[in-house]
């Protein structure tokens, strides 16, 4: 790996975990397609599962008082499943597939909340959200809108929203990290990036999700959820444009 595109995953594992910790699934998806740009899509997708993992972790922890546990026990049942489901499946995307899931994940923000009476609260759908959010997270590396469709009609508050997500991400980045993770170990590539670079990039990650803490401690609930839907509807808007490429450029 040339020291410009370590430096590139270094600065993009601050700032996308500074829009996470702010709108709680906006970094990762901008994590994924920075990764996806610089490594192959296997290598992207661990790296992206052990950043995200941190970050994740990380701003559940510094938000814990506001996590919802009986959520989070609930989805991460569930994403075992998944997880083991995909593994046996063993699928892997191509990197022009990856760009267009990626471009059409955000579009289940735009989903009229009342064709679907979505709400993690409740004990099947919180299920049924570990289960669903974790398989995409595994097919298409990111799965932040997703999760959302299922919190939009609860009655948490935003700092619940975020630490809730946070933690219930623990588990579907953890998934990324071992279905993905152990073919890379056992084929011995050099796909994947050196270890310094998690030295750099977890600390920064860490230091990402703090700033990203204090600006949401200045958004209200109102100007949360509106912005939140438009910076990742522009995301995946490039992410289709970036597909496009792929597939009719022959890249």
């Amino acid at each position: 790996m040339s020291g410009l595109a370590a430096a590139f995953i270094i600065a993009a594992a601050f700032v996308t975990a500074t829009l996470s910790g702010v709108f709680g699934m906006a970094g990762g998806l901008v994590l994924m397609g920075c990764l996806a740009l610089v490594l192959p899509v296997s290598a992207a997708f661990v790296t992206h599962g052990l950043l995200q993992l941190v970050a994740n972790g990380w701003r559940a922890v510094l938000h814990r008082r506001h996590v919802s546990w009986r959520i989070v026990g609930l989805y991460a049942i569930a994403s075992f499943a998944a997880g083991a489901l995909v593994s046996v499946l063993a699928f892997a995307p191509s990197k022009p597939l990856l760009y267009l899931l990626m471009g059409l994940v955000p579009g289940l923000l735009w989903l009229p909340t009342r064709w679907l009476q979505l709400d993690a609260s409740k004990a099947p759908q919180a299920l049924v959200s570990g289960f669903l959010v974790t398989g995409l997270n595994l097919v298409a590396g990111v799965a932040g809108p997703l999760l959302d469709v299922f919190f939009v009609r609860t009655v948490l508050t935003r700092h619940q929203i975020v630490a809730t997500k946070a933690a219930t991400q623990v588990f579907a980045h953890l998934a990324k990290v071992v279905v993905y993770g152990a073919p890379l170990l056992a084929s011995h590539t050099d796909d994947f990036p050196p270890w310094w670079l998690f030295l750099f990039a977890v600390p920064l990650s860490m230091l990402g999700t703090v700033v990203g803490g204090r600006i949401l401690d200045r958004m209200s609930d109102v100007n949360f959820k509106r912005w939140t839907r438009w910076i990742v509807t522009a995301v995946g808007v490039v992410y289709l444009a970036q597909a496009a490429q792929l597939y009719f450029g022959g890249a």
